[in-house]
């Protein structure tokens, strides 16, 4: 029986792929990888860490000034996993440095913040719990 081991890609609708690319590079610290285009679509592969791809798509179809909106079925948020609380502050300085706006870390125990693309979509950057 097949298993999941690990997710090939993520891919991403977004208004603008420059402007997201951009976003990427200059927040995340991710790449630029290949660009494809198809009947009616452009993506953009992001990479980062060995087996992170991150594909950013526009659709011709998509409205103009769509905005993502995590209480519609599909996406809820893009989570970066973190190996501690000093890792998760770690991103949040990089943040700042881009000027990105972003939220503080929860309360202990746990370990979880947020920003968002230009889109709105939310990225989490998590930290499991410590005991």
């Amino acid at each position: 029986m097949p298993t999941i081991d690990a997710f090939s890609h993520v891919t991403l609708t977004v208004t603008d792929v420059e402007t997201s690319v951009a976003w990427y590079e200059r927040s995340l610290g991710m790449r630029r990888g290949p660009d494809m285009t198809g009947p009616g679509w452009r993506r953009t592969l992001m990479l980062a860490g060995p087996g992170v791809v991150l594909g950013l798509q526009a659709h011709e179809r998509t409205p103009e000034g769509d905005r993502f909106d995590e209480t519609r079925v599909g996406l809820d948020h893009v989570s970066i996993a973190c190996t501690d609380r000093a890792e998760v502050q770690a991103w949040l300085v990089r943040l700042d440095d881009a000027g990105v706006p972003h939220s503080t870390i929860s309360a202990e125990p746990a370990n979880v913040a947020t920003c968002r693309d230009p889109d709105g979509i939310p990225i989490e950057f998590f930290a499991p719990r410590t005991a």
